[in-house]
């Protein structure tokens, strides 16, 4: 699988996700910085990091999402490429138009940084296809800004579309359903505040991550 990783001024997850790809894949994943305009010739797949893009001005991803990258991120996209964004990557996506809703600050306003409980809601997609839907997982979080939230309206379409990917099996941050993670209506974007590429082994205190990886690998060959 050839992947690359997007790098936005602020990331600080990019290197976590390059490390988690390689180990997966067997392949060093093309780190390409937010100011190219092309991804790399036939990628496979494409990695929106966590971090602080831009320092979080404005708000989280805005700035980010108006990088010149972006535009060939949303082509790849468009084209059935498959796009994960984790953490300020998922905020990346929303504010690009490629996921709806928005990530809004904590409902604590505090910083969470710890392992949380996820529970599997659609097991049927390209990111989920490893896991069992309804199957408990724990992957830790690191975010300040991500408090999910969109109208009823889109919810219960979301919701109805089979588009929740991931849940919250306690509240973290105020979430609306306690949705973790959701995915577009073709099913190959994905955006999630947990960071899976940091638990891709028993040192990470959870190895639970590494499938989404894998399953995804799987699908894409």
């Amino acid at each position: 699988m050839k992947s690359a990783v997007i790098v936005f001024p602020g990331s600080n997850c990019d290197r976590d996700l390059a490390v988690a790809l390689e180990q997966v894949t067997g392949r060093k994943p093309d780190m390409v910085w937010h100011r190219d305009t092309a991804l790399p010739d036939r990628v496979d797949f494409v990695g929106l990091p966590g971090g602080f893009s831009y320092g979080d001005y404005l708000r989280s991803g805005a700035m980010a999402a108006r990088s010149p990258i972006m535009r060939a991120v949303v082509d790849a996209a468009e084209r059935g490429v498959p796009v994960i964004g984790v953490c300020n990557g998922f905020q990346v996506l929303t504010e690009a138009g490629l996921l709806p809703g928005a990530l809004m600050r904590n409902a604590g306003l505090n910083f969470v940084c710890r392992p949380v409980a996820l529970t599997v809601e659609n097991s049927q997609s390209l990111f989920t296809a490893a896991y069992r839907s309804g199957e408990e997982i724990r992957v830790p979080v690191a975010h300040h800004d991500g408090n999910f939230q969109a109208d009823e309206t889109t919810l219960d379409r979301i919701e109805g579309e089979g588009r929740v990917a991931f849940r919250y099996a306690e509240s973290v941050n105020g979430s609306a359903r306690g949705i973790a993670g959701i995915l577009n209506d073709a099913g190959n974007v994905l955006g999630m505040m947990p960071h899976p590429e940091r638990a891709i082994e028993p040192a990470h205190g959870s190895s639970d991550g590494r499938r989404l990886f894998e399953g995804l690998l799987e699908a894409v060959a």
